[in-house]
């Protein structure tokens, strides 16, 4: 028989809530903490042309987990797959630290986005356990907030270990958050656990890692290297297209599907999964140049465009938490995300005019503020609303399925508006001058100077024209958002012995 799970006390939320935030930490501080010191990690390894996949590795591996890890977690319990999240981190982090050829650093940077998202999908998962939909947007703003406190604060931080120490520390400061999480997580962590026969289906788990993995393949590859119409693009977007059709016909069919599609029925799920992949490709991949920008274009430090980023971080914390406490408060969510895509489209418009002078800066950091609003007011509150709508046995593949669709977005819009620039740059100036950004500025050819930075300059700005009817098109999806009531309980239950 089962019965209901005890509802935790403030204190022990709190205590969870604190591992949840170190262990979210991890993710976000690293993700864009490398990204300031790849050029540095190529120079110091050698092999120029596995740059891209120190991305790459990261991202295919945090893609995929993020959908399989929600999964697992209602199967075998939430505490073990966090702390099987933070353990993969930890170890891929040793792996980056210590490596001594690039080979070695893009695997273990694979270990790590396996770990990162993990801990990027059970973050929301185990608040969804631990705090009832009527008291969890507040909780859901918080840990938002702290994702994107760290996303922007991670340039900075990338930029001070690499100007001033090593870019091995970038990994080493994981060791320590990674071990604190994971002491917190097993003295608190007591998560509510329904047991039930345990199968996972490890062909549908095989097909969408594979499908997953031939579209980001795709996207990485042919925007530049090999070209959208090579032989190795078509048969990738060939392999991608049959491999999720033979997804999607096995999960129809599976007894415990890694996604279950009977969630697409749910009226509030058929909007927050496409609203989120189209806000996730204004906000990753539009929002990836704005350092390529501040760095390229105005000659401004690693360090220094990470403190030009704040913006956005400010805009975050205050909508994530503002509508977090509000949500509580008025028990209703549907608003926030038309607000957000709102606030997103006004900060794309305001971006689209930024430039190195006065009044171009003034309307990228004014944008700034506005995109950071959106992203506080539409992340969060999707992510509320879905874990609202669904069943307690349902809640971890729920969850795990928006920041799956999330990522997958930014995927898409890192690629296509690559793509975009690309075009944009491509015959109009040499691109060995575009290698090294922050010295387009010391270029001592006034005329070519002038011509690479005008070139690089429109070229941004024109990605931020091209997303701003995309953000258009989250108001228009966000407006069809049903507003639930919030429910008062977490609907958790767990077995007990007769």
């Amino acid at each position: 028989m089962t019965t209901a799970a005890p509802e935790l006390s403030r204190r022990e939320i709190i205590t969870v809530f604190i591992g949840l935030m170190a262990g979210m930490s991890l993710a976000s501080l690293d993700g864009t903490a490398v990204n300031t010191a790849i050029a540095t990690m190529v120079a110091d390894l050698g092999g120029l042309s596995s740059y891209a996949w120190i991305g790459t590795a990261y991202l295919l591996t945090s893609t995929v987990s993020n959908a399989l890890f929600g999964k697992l977690s209602d199967l075998y319990g939430r505490r073990v797959m966090f702390q099987a999240s933070i353990v993969a981190f930890i170890i891929g982090s040793i792996g980056c630290a210590v490596a001594q050829s690039m080979s070695m650093l893009v695997i273990s940077r694979g270990v790590q986005g396996i770990g990162g998202g993990g801990l990027m999908s059970m973050a929301f998962v185990i608040i969804g356990d631990t705090v009832p939909p009527r008291e969890r947007g507040r909780y859901v703003g918080m840990i938002t907030s702290v994702f994107a406190v760290g996303s922007v604060v991670g340039p900075l931080v990338g930029g001070f270990f690499t100007e001033q120490l090593s870019w091995r520390w970038i990994f080493i400061v994981n060791i320590p958050i990674g071990i604190i999480a994971l002491i917190i997580t097993s003295a608190a962590l007591k998560i509510p656990f329904q047991r039930r026969d345990r199968s996972v289906d490890y062909l549908g788990a095989a097909l969408l890692t594979s499908a997953v993995t031939c579209l980001i393949l795709l996207l990485s590859w042919s925007s530049e290297e090999y070209g959208w119409t090579s032989s190795l693009s078509v048969a990738l977007g060939a392999a991608a297209a049959l491999l999720g059709i033979a997804f999607v016909y096995w999960e129809q069919r599976a007894e415990e599907p890694v996604m279950p599609l009977h969630l697409f029925k749910i009226d509030v799920i058929r909007v927050t999964v496409p609203l989120v992949a189209f806000a996730g490709t204004i906000i990753y991949g539009a929002n990836a140049f704005i350092p390529l920008f501040l760095q390229a274009v105005t000659g401004v430090s690693p360090t220094k465009s990470g403190l030009l980023l704040v913006p956005i971080m400010a805009g975050v914390t205050t909508a994530s938490i503002g509508t977090g406490r509000l949500t509580t408060r008025s028990g209703k969510y549907r608003h926030w995300p038309i607000l957000g895509a709102s606030s997103l489209t006004i900060g794309m418009v305001l971006l689209s005019a930024m430039s190195d002078s006065g009044a171009g800066m003034a309307s990228a950091l004014i944008g700034m503020v506005f995109v950071g609003l959106g992203i506080g007011s539409i992340m969060p509150t999707c992510t509320l609303a879905t874990q609202n709508a669904v069943d307690w046995q349902d809640l971890g593949v729920a969850s795990a399925a928006i920041t799956f669709f999330r990522t997958l977005g930014g995927v898409v819009g890192l690629a296509t508006f690559g793509a975009i620039l690309n075009s944009r740059i491509t015959g109009k100036v040499d691109k060995t001058l575009l290698r090294a950004p922050r010295k387009i500025k010391t270029i001592p050819d006034v005329a070519l100077r002038n011509q690479v930075l005008d070139v690089l300059g429109n070229g941004i700005t024109f990605v931020y024209k091209v997303a701003i009817p995309v953000a258009i098109l989250v108001i228009i999806i966000a407006v069809r958002l049903p507003d639930r009531p919030l429910r008062q309980t977490t609907g958790a239950t767990v077995a007990v012995s007769d």
